[in-house]
């Protein structure tokens, strides 16, 4: 299963500038193995210096980006497994800047910010592995909006890149 299987019904347009962050070929389930590779040496080769940093008042810091892409794999990993399951139920959206002080990233390390995020990938390549590409068709409610369970999928994975490009224009050019 390739993003170009994917349809434009399968998902609010928002999700579209994530979605075409991703190669048209890539397989869904090589894009999350990729994905963990390049995440995890993209964060370890931020400057320590910079770990802290916030390009203006009220941003993310670099460590903040991570916790943001922990945070909004679970929850994408979340709709994706309830909708692969057919389970019918509209799911709620959520406000990502709430999450963030909650999330103490600014007091843990890049390592551990890294191990967590492994592990949440490692959680979503073994979901998706257990899931048939016809339960990844399967069409639920999300937000508001119909997505599949693979727009899901690809959703968290052109997110990484979405965010990774904006770590690295506007974090590290400086």
């Amino acid at each position: 299963m390739t993003k170009k299987d994917l349809r434009p019904s399968e998902f609010a347009p928002y999700y579209l500038r994530y979605i075409e962050k991703l190669p048209d070929e890539i397989h869904l389930r090589d894009s999350f193995k990729l994905g963990k590779e390049t995440v995890v040496s993209f964060f370890n080769g931020i400057p320590h210096d910079k770990h802290d940093y916030a390009y203006d008042l009220g941003k993310w810091t670099c460590k903040e980006v991570l916790q943001h892409l922990v945070d909004t794999e679970r929850i994408f990993q979340y709709r994706l497994f309830r909708i692969a399951r057919n389970d019918k139920t509209a799911l709620a959206g959520f406000d990502q800047s709430i999450y963030m002080e909650p999330s103490m990233a600014k007091s843990k390390s890049m390592d551990d910010l890294l191990a967590e995020f492994t592990a949440v990938r490692n959680s979503s390549i073994i979901l998706l592995n257990s899931l048939g590409d016809d339960e990844l068709e399967h069409i639920g409610i999300a937000d508001g909006s119909k997505m599949s369970a693979r727009a899901a999928a690809f959703t968290i994975a052109g997110h990484d890149i979405w965010h990774m490009e904006i770590v690295m224009k506007k974090y590290l050019s400086c």
